[in-house]
C-alpha cells in the first residue's frame, strides 16, 4: 500500500474534484504517508489574519488546543470578542486554558496594518507563527479609502506589509514560520503584474481572486529567497473546497452544487494548523501545499510567469506599501 500511497494522492490531486473535497481529505489521512500526530505548542505565539470564522476560526481554535498563544488580528474588535470566547470555551471543554488575544486589523488598509504591528510589538515578546488567512473577493472592483482596489489590498498588498513590518521579529525569534493560504483557483490563473488592480480589463471576480491567490504564491517564493539561512521559513498553502461563509457569499451557486463534498472549515484547516506545528515544513521553504504534501504551483505552461513578472510584482508592493525591501535576487 505504501508504494501506492503517492500515485493515488497525485492522482486525486490531479483529477480535483476528488482530491479538494472531504472525500480526498479522508483517503489521504488513512495512507501510510500520512504525517502523524502534531506536537504541543505551549510558549509559541501564533499571529492569524481573518480569524473571526470559517477556516480562520477553525486554525484559531485548534491551534490553541495545542497551547499556543493565539492572536487574532481581526477588522471587527466585537467579532474578533465573540470568537475568542468559542476558542475559550472550546479549549475549557478539554481541561485547559486558552491564551487568545485581539489586535483590531484591517488588513486591507495599510494604516491598519502599521498599528497593528505597533501593538503587537508592545504586548508580545515574540512571534513565531504568521498566517495569511484574510481575503476578500468583491463583487465588483471596489477602491479602499487609501486607493487601492479592494481584492488587491486585501489579498495581497496589506499581507505583504504586515510580513515586512514584521521580518525583523520574525528573524530575530527564530525559528519562525509564515503560512499563506491560498486557493486552487490560482492554477488557472497568469500572474499580470501590469494590471494587478484590475484597472484595464473587465472585473470578473473569481479570476480576480484567482490571479491575487498567484502573487501571493509568488511573493511567497520571493520571501522565501529573502529570508533563506534566517530560520525563517515561508510556505503556500491551499485548502481544497470548504464550506465557509466566504464561499456562501462569493460563490452560492458553486456551494449549492457542491455543499455535500465540500469540506468542514476545521477540514480545510488541516494543513495551516500542520505547517505552523509540525517539525517538517521547518525543513523546506517556498513550498506550496494542500493536505500535508508540497504540491506543484503549475499544471499547464501558459500560467507560468517569467523573472520580469515576478520582480515587478514585488517592486510594485513594496513600493505601494512604502517598505524598503529589495527585489530578491
Amino acid at each position: 500500500m505504501r508504494r501506492l500511497a503517492r500515485p493515488l494522492d497525485t492522482l486525486m490531486d490531479r483529477a480535483i474534484w476528488p482530491g479538494y473535497t472531504r472525500l480526498g481529505l479522508a483517503v489521504r489521512r488513512r495512507l501510510p504517508t500520512w504525517p502523524g500526530e502534531l506536537p504541543r505548542m505551549e510558549g509559541r505565539t501564533v499571529l492569524v489574519t481573518g480569524p473571526t470564522s470559517g477556516i480562520g476560526e477553525a486554525a484559531a481554535q485548534r491551534l490553541a488546543l495545542l497551547g499556543a498563544r493565539v492572536v487574532l488580528l481581526a477588522r471587527n474588535p466585537d467579532k474578533g470578542a465573540a470568537t475568542q470566547a468559542r476558542i475559550q470555551r472550546a479549549v475549557a471543554a478539554e481541561g485547559r486554558t486558552a491564551d487568545v488575544a485581539i489586535v483590531r486589523c484591517d488588513i486591507s488598509s495599510l494604516a491598519s496594518v502599521r498599528e497593528a504591528v505597533a501593538t503587537i510589538e508592545e504586548q508580545d515578546e515574540h512571534v513565531d507563527v504568521l498566517i495569511h488567512n484574510a481575503g476578500a473577493m468583491p463583487p465588483e472592483r471596489t477602491v479602499t479609502d487609501e486607493g487601492y482596489e479592494l481584492a488587491f489590498a486585501t489579498n495581497v498588498l496589506g499581507p505583504f506589509l504586515l510580513t515586512a513590518l514584521l521580518e525583523d521579529r520574525l528573524k530575530a525569534d527564530a525559528p519562525s514560520r509564515v503560512i499563506t493560504v491560498s486557493s486552487g483557483g490560482m492554477y488557472a490563473q497568469r500572474l499580470d503584474a501590469d494590471d494587478l488592480q484590475h484597472a484595464r480589463r473587465s472585473y470578473s471576480p473569481a479570476a480576480v481572486y484567482a490571479r491575487n491567490k498567484r502573487a501571493q504564491v509568488v511573493l511567497n517564493e520571493g520571501w522565501a529567497e529573502r529570508l533563506a539561512g534566517t530560520g525563517v521559513v515561508v510556505h503556500t498553502m491551499h485548502p481544497g473546497w470548504a464550506d465557509t461563509p466566504g464561499v456562501q457569499e462569493s460563490l452560492p451557486g458553486f456551494q449549492r452544487l457542491t455543499r455535500r463534498i465540500l469540506r468542514s472549515p476545521d477540514e480545510g484547516a488541516d494543513t495551516i494548523v500542520w505547517l505552523a506545528a509540525a517539525a517538517e515544513p521547518m525543513r523546506t521553504s517556498g513550498r506550496f501545499w494542500a493536505d500535508r504534501r508540497p504540491r506543484p504551483t503549475h499544471y499547464v505552461r501558459w500560467t507560468r510567469e517569467d523573472p520580469e513578472d515576478r520582480a515587478k510584482l514585488w517592486a510594485t508592493c513594496a513600493g505601494l506599501a512604502g517598505v524598503d525591501a529589495p527585489v530578491p535576487a
